[in-house]
């Protein structure tokens, strides 16, 4: 009796088009893929594969041919009829070749490449496996087409289109991690993000600030986290995945560990990562016109209560630089229909101690040491969200999601002069709660509405105290923002519309309004008599885009894009006192305004054939009232007294306007079979037209040129990255304020050699092996305050049972 049912029922599925059947994507070794785009319904219909490589095939139509699309895999398209006599499996054939990426989220949804006006850049989660970078931000400079700035061993600030810190924009699972302490010089807080769990990430180039809101004129990376994915049987499927990597150049040892549960209606994800960073050793062969530079002769080190100087045995070594770091996340995801979804995620991060290596190299007139400590406390950061989405579609939406978000920020900073004993201690704690909803409506093929709110709290409480390290004795000092407490909020609504007129023109454009308010309170003026008792802001902005991208013929594609954007002043920008650079201290500046910018970019793509594409991309930005850092006066002072030095007084301030324009190139493509060529160069100059200077975060050109081999088990990539050189007359003014980090030319130019293997033994462990900067060459990038490592063996094992 049992037989005759499961024979009447798969009879029933097979007439029906399996309307209740999931449809599975896999490899030639039946591995399931994830992230497969599956668009039916002459091509207005369309949805991607979970984690288990499973789509729903209900919301297809019965006669439909379904198109299959992953950057890792050879397109190819069949019908429901033909999948269910497949027992609902869809087999794809790997591709050396990524040219295109299916989708990205550059409206907090998932969209086609083609239909996108603004430049972006993929990161897929078969590329960070395979370059095993050690943080989030090493995954962004392996891209070739974001630049990384690292003042520490422990960090990493992106640099976008000239545009840095709190002007670019990172967001975690929809919610934005920048925060109201985020500053505009270097911004190391991108390392808090586990390499291990990113599932999927897009940068998107250019002014985002309509859909994203404040603080995005640079540029948005967008990072989403794996997503736990369902079984589709009874009962609950386990996996395990395991990573041991190590490092040569910072003797890193990291291990990962994750869990994954898959029920029918209840799933999750539990991830833990350990790494343990030694003291970094940079390359040995300089340049010759400059055989000494970055040699760390030198380090400080305490004897019998006294600080002394110790000969460093290895002057590659850069001491003191290491750290460790702790990365866990635990997401669980519930679907009690199937209409509705819920999802709750933790994410958490901490570190050990982490010794700020360009202030540690900072000398005096005397050439004895300016500091004998000075490092960053434990970096902590915990995210809890809860997000609620909707598939019921209706007159409102076809999809709404609602996000509600609560983020704990810790950062600390601790500092002592040499040869004195008392160790200065400033900490910053942050809680930031949001609030998003965001929905899509589409009528048909032409049309398509995006939609949402957004709102934003952050309370900012900061403390400082000074230590004696002899007798531990402490006492009140100035704390670097407002002692009395600030509060950050923001309210935004936004609308962005895309419109096909034909399948060959795509046309976009939206609108947000936002409005901030700000509010900082001074209690205690016995450091500074500060004139006024608070800080008042409140301001609002409207920001627009409008897009276009046109398809004349199979092979080329153009693509243009007006916008403006602005930012409102955060508390770092308008209430912080700290000292910049040796003899300069920042003040509050209560009369800081919004900086706005005014943008355009065209860009253009042709297919040689279907296996090469040559991308190129041109834009320019206009600042007006942009925020940068100048000579100001304290009480009628130009300068004044802070920890004991008389200091130059600055503040941020508006000037008057300012440009930046640049371009990008981006080839790619089959050299034959198992031969893929990639190249990348990128470059952007830009000037504050008021004073004629130029700007901090305008980056020399940069690339990557990489050559990979692929075949069954293997993948080899040898790859060269490049950067040029500034002249230390066209550096910034507060970049010539920090002359031990440069040479007397300025920022040297540089290249590397790389090489990157990996080998699977069996389908569940792959041996991943590479040397990176095989010559040893000794370099320090653009602003950076330590030089990058020298020859660097990379050994990595992953499993999965």
């Amino acid at each position: 009796m049992k037989v005759r049912l499961s024979v009447f029922w798969a009879l029933l599925a097979i007439s029906t088009v399996g309307w209740a059947q999931n449809i599975k994507v896999v490899d030639k070794k039946l591995q399931p893929i994830a992230g497969v785009m599956v668009v039916g319904g002459d091509r207005t219909i369309f949805s991607q594969t979970d984690e288990a490589g499973n789509v729903a095939s209900e919301i297809f139509i019965e006669s439909d041919t379904l198109y299959f699309q992953h950057p890792a895999y050879r397109p190819n398209k069949t019908t429901l009829e033909k999948l269910a006599s497949r027992d609902w499996k869809m087999v794809l054939e790997e591709n050396v070749v990524q040219l295109d990426e299916t989708v990205v989220l550059v409206n907090r949804w998932e969209q086609q490449p083609e239909e996108i006006p603004q430049q972006i850049a993929s990161i897929r989660p078969e590329d960070i496996q395979f370059l095993n970078p050690g943080t989030a931000a090493d995954a962004l400079e392996q891209t070739g087409e974001v630049f990384v700035q690292r003042s520490q061993l422990g960090g990493g600030s992106p640099m976008i289109r000239g545009f840095a810190a709190n002007s670019v924009l990172i967001v975690v699972d929809g919610i934005r991690m920048n925060n109201a302490i985020y500053r505009s010089g270097n911004l190391q807080n991108v390392i808090s993000i586990d390499p291990a769990l990113i599932g999927e990430a897009e940068v998107v180039f250019g002014p985002s600030s309509v859909i994203y809101g404040s603080d995005a004129l640079g540029g948005v990376m967008d990072f989403h986290t794996y997503q736990p994915a369902f079984n589709l049987s009874n009962g609950v499927e386990t996996e395990v995945q395991a990573l041991v990597r190590y490092g040569s150049a910072a003797n890193e040892k990291t291990g990962n560990i994750r869990l994954d549960l898959r029920g029918e209606r209840l799933s999750s994800i539990s991830s833990i990562t350990f790494s343990d960073f030694g003291d970094l050793r940079a390359g040995s062969r300089r340049p010759t016109n400059f055989p000494d530079f970055g040699k760390r002769f030198q380090y400080v080190v305490q004897q019998n209560g006294r600080d002394t100087l110790a000969q460093n045995e290895n002057v590659n070594r850069q001491l003191p630089s290491g750290y460790r770091q702790l990365n866990a996340m635990q997401k669980i995801r519930y679907r009690p229909s199937d209409w509705a979804e819920l999802t709750y995620g933790l994410l958490f991060s901490t570190t050990s101690d982490i010794p700020r290596y360009d202030r540690l190299i900072e000398n005096q007139d005397n050439g004895l040491p300016r500091n004998a400590e000075w490092y960053y406390g434990p970096q902590c950061w915990m995210m809890n969200y809860l997000k609620g989405t909707l598939y019921n579609a209706n007159r409102w939406y076809d999809e709404a999601k609602l996000t509600v978000g609560y983020q704990q920020v810790q950062e600390s900073r601790f500092d002592r002069r040499y040869q004195r004993n008392t160790l200065r201690s400033r900490t910053e704690d942050v809680d930031v709660w949001t609030l998003n909803f965001d929905a899509d409506r589409q009528w048909n093929a032409k049309h398509q509405l995006f939609y949402g709110l957004e709102y934003v709290f952050n309370g900012v409480n900061s403390t400082a105290f000074s230590e004696n390290i002899e007798t531990r004795e402490r006492e009140p000092t100035s704390t670097r923002y407002p002692d009395g407490g600030s509060q950050y909020q923001s309210l935004a609504s936004y609308a962005s519309y895309k419109f096909s007129p034909s399948p060959k023109i795509t046309l976009t454009s939206g609108l947000r309004y936002s409005y901030v308010w700000l509010d900082s309170k001074f209690d205690d003026k016995s450091f500074f008599n500060f004139p006024y008792n608070q800080i008042n802001l409140g301001t609002g902005a409207i920001s627009g885009s409008t897009g276009v991208t046109y398809r004349p013929t199979d092979r080329w594609q153009l693509n243009s894009v007006i916008s403006s954007g602005f930012r409102a002043p955060n508390v770092d920008d308008i209430g912080k006192v700290f000292d910049s650079e040796p003899g300069n201290v920042v003040v509050p500046n209560p009369g800081l305004s919004p900086e706005y910018s005014y943008n355009a970019e065209v860009g253009a793509t042709f297919r040689f054939s279907d296996n090469w594409r040559l991308n190129g991309v041109l834009y320019g930005s206009l600042l007006r009232d942009a925020m940068v850092r100048r000579d100001f006066t304290f009480g009628g002072e130009d300068s004044i007294v802070y920890d004991g030095v008389l200091s130059r007084v600055q503040a941020i301030t508006n000037t008057g306007q300012a440009y930046i324009w640049g371009y990008s190139l981006r080839l790619e493509g089959e050299l034959s079979d198992h031969w893929k060529l990639r190249f990348s160069l990128s470059d952007n100059t830009g000037r504050d037209t008021e004073e004629n200077e130029p700007l901090r975060h305008v980056t020399p050109w940069f690339g990557r040129t990489s050559l990979t081999y692929q075949q069954n088990k293997w993948r080899g990539e040898f790859l060269v990255r490049y950067n040029g050189s500034v002249a230390w007359e066209d550096l910034a003014p507060a970049e010539q304020n920090k002359p031990h980090i440069y040479t007397e030319d300025g920022a040297l130019a540089w290249y590397t050699l790389n090489l990157i293997g990996s080998y699977e033994i069996i389908p569940e462990l792959t041996l991943q092996a590479g040397v990176e900067n095989i010559l040893d060459k000794h370099y320090r990038p653009y602003s950076s305050g330590i030089s990058a490592p020298g020859a660097n063996i990379i050994v990595a094992l992953r499993g999965k049972f």
